[in-house]
């Protein structure tokens, strides 16, 4: 099976996500790479291509053992139409529980034929300077490794005659899948005083919660506490502040410190991949 043209599909409003798509893809070897960003809120509307012998590498951040909602609903638009995929997982250094089944799930259901899964860690969204978890993931060694993964798919995807052969591809997960996060109506907040209107926060939020004018005012009933806006302020304006998130971040820092590696999976080597 020859494939000359990556797609690179992802929701990262942090950019860690992106960045273990990136490697993989470099490590395949394929020269033409196209990327489908869906993190902006245009991506909510956006008419996308059908998609027909290339290579998807599909990812998502992992959100309390889930999928982020509004990757859930921008990924559910894509037509595979039986193109191979790679399904990416990028969490907190915790656990990624369900996610990576949902994901596979869901590419299934968009017509992708998903190969292979990887599961990589990314600095925590809730890190901080006072409650480091997993800063500056993913490290060299972990892109490291996601080159050495795209690398392994471009062979066993070489070694194919035609998209039928693909397997079933088994990735750990429970469904029915976990229940999703309870916390609700909490989003980052701005100190006033310090914020300089520059618009960074907003132009990086990928629910459009945030405006900027006279002051910058967040909508916590679209906001999806990514941090995007956080690690983006260039003035340490934008802060999480409610007690019941600071509190989980302790817990955090506290228990997951134990370095966690990256995780692959593959079809059953029987049908030749």
């Amino acid at each position: 099976m020859n494939i000359n043209v990556t797609k690179l599909i992802y929701f990262s409003p942090t950019g860690t996500t992106k960045m273990v798509v990136k490697a993989i893809a470099q490590g395949t070897g394929i020269a033409t790479v196209e990327h489908v960003d869906l993190t902006p809120p245009g991506a909510q509307t956006l008419n996308f291509s059908e998609m027909h012998d290339e290579l998807a590498i599909i990812g998502s951040p992992v959100y309390s053992g889930r999928l982020p909602i509004d990757a859930i609903s921008r990924l559910q638009r894509l037509k595979g139409n039986d193109t191979p995929a790679v399904i990416v997982v990028a969490y907190g250094n915790r656990a990624y529980e369900d996610a990576l089944l949902e994901l596979r799930d869901l590419a299934l259901r968009s017509g992708f034929k998903p190969v292979a899964a990887g599961a990589f860690i990314g600095e925590h969204s809730y890190s901080s300077n006072t409650t480091p978890v997993a800063v500056g993931r993913p490290d060299v060694d972990d892109l490291r490794k996601a080159e050495e993964f795209g690398m392994i798919i471009r062979e066993k995807i070489g070694k194919l005659l035609a998209f039928a052969q693909i397997p079933p591809l088994q990735v750990p997960g429970n469904f029915p899948y976990k229940e999703g996060g309870t916390l609700s109506n909490i989003s980052p907040i701005t100190v006033q005083e310090t914020c300089i209107k520059c618009g960074e926060c907003a132009s990086v939020c990928p629910t459009a919660a945030i405006t900027v004018r006279d002051t910058t005012v967040t909508d916590q009933s679209v906001c999806i506490r990514c941090c995007a806006c956080i690690k983006t302020c260039p003035t340490g304006a934008r802060r999480m502040e409610d007690p019941r998130i600071r509190q989980v971040t302790e817990q955090l820092s506290i228990n997951c410190r134990e370095r966690k590696e990256p995780e692959m999976y593959f079809c059953k080597k029987e049908a030749n991949l």
